[in-house]
């Protein structure tokens, strides 16, 4: 669904007219470039798939489930993903793919003077959000404004935020640069980015099998078939350095669980990540990349990481980046790391509201994040 082309700023919600019928999810994003490829995480060689799967979509679907899924997430990872991530009161902020509002409600509660304006394309998904946000924290509603809008067009005018955040975003995107681009040129000079991605080669898991690996590697390929990429995290420099961003600091944020951890067995390893390559079975059979007893043992394998004697890793990555003072609001996608001249107070508000440092989750961390 893409927006009107008048630019508007984040003082009103936006709510452009749906083209599909209501509780459907919207069109694709529209791309010129290829999708990732498969070559960057190595699986079988698959049969014919059904040309559904070589359109850019959202891999994990729109179900309750997955909404339910997000909101575990969400609510398990917040600790570890929000640590640092604090805007100033009355700075502006754009939230991109704010989905159902996952993240939106722990960044309003991070930053309660913060002006939060939070963008999705699906019509649904905010209906969802606001729901969500006025249910559990309905001080801040007067705070946040919602806009149905595509992220290749965006209804704001240049420089009209302070910050913008993203969280699980470009895994989905087959053009991130392009996508990065676009949201250099609403935030001011000086403004900074924030963005979080998984990267899921990063998986280790105990007790190890070929066949658990699988199930994760088909989940990868169909994401790639899908038009995105499930192994971006460790790519968040160079995407980000390649749109025109400065000051690029990515740290990983890593997930251990074991049975010390309860809470994590529960809300990351069974509730999100499982439940997600659990999610893909019926596309990964009908894509010919596995039979029904392999995807079955693969799963059963993976679940035994979330049992007494099991353990499970996953690696997030965060990164913080500048817009540069000097470069244009659009520019060419290209990087100008150093070539601009920037402000202390910029630098102060960067090290303030977005601070950055190695952090990994710890017993007893609570709820919160968004893996979609």
């Amino acid at each position: 669904m893409n927006a009107p082309d008048q630019p508007q700023r984040p003082d009103g919600s936006t709510d452009f007219p749906a083209t599909s019928a209501p509780g459907t999810p919207p069109p694709p994003y529209s791309h010129s470039s290829p999708s990732p490829s498969s070559s960057l995480h190595p699986s079988p060689s698959p049969s014919p798939r059904p040309s559904r799967l070589l359109s850019p979509a959202y891999v994990h679907g729109y179900s309750d489930r997955e909404a339910r899924r997000l909101g575990d997430q969400a609510d398990t990872l917040a600790q570890l993903l929000h640590a640092g991530t604090s805007y100033p009161a009355g700075s502006t902020v754009l939230e991109v793919g704010c989905g159902v509002g996952a993240q939106t409600l722990h960044l309003v509660n991070g930053s309660p003077g913060a002006r939060i304006a939070a963008l999705d394309r699906s019509a649904a998904s905010l209906d969802q959000a606001r729901a969500q946000l006025a249910a559990q924290a309905p001080h801040a509603a007067a705070n946040v404004t919602w806009h149905r809008a595509d992220l290749h067009r965006l209804p704001f005018s240049d420089a009209s935020f302070d910050h913008v955040f993203l969280c699980f975003v470009l895994e989905h995107l087959p053009d991130p640069v392009r996508a990065l681009t676009g949201l250099r040129r609403v935030l001011r000079p000086g403004g900074t980015l924030t963005v979080i991605e998984g990267d899921h080669g990063s998986v280790l898991f105990h007790p190890d099998s070929p066949a658990a690996r699988r199930v994760i590697d088909h989940q990868v390929r169909l994401q790639a078939e899908a038009g995105g990429n499930a192994l971006v995290g460790r790519q968040l420099h160079p995407l980000l350095t390649g749109a025109g961003f400065s000051d690029v600091a990515v740290r990983p944020r890593t997930v251990y669980a074991d049975a010390s951890r309860p809470g994590l067995v529960s809300g990351f390893t069974r509730r999100t990540f499982i439940a997600m390559i659990e999610s893909v079975r019926d596309e990964a059979l009908a894509a010919g990349l596995a039979a029904p007893a392999d995807w079955d043992r693969g799963i059963t394998d993976l679940r035994r990481s979330a049992e007494p004697g099991g353990s499970f890793h996953y690696t997030f990555f965060k990164a913080v980046a500048v817009r540069p003072a000097d470069g244009p609001a659009d520019g060419d996608g290209r990087g100008r790391s150093g070539q601009h001249s920037r402000s202390a107070g910029s630098f102060s508000r960067v090290g303030s509201s977005c601070g950055m440092h190695t952090n990994s989750l710890t017993p007893g961390a609570s709820n919160a994040a968004s893996f979609t």
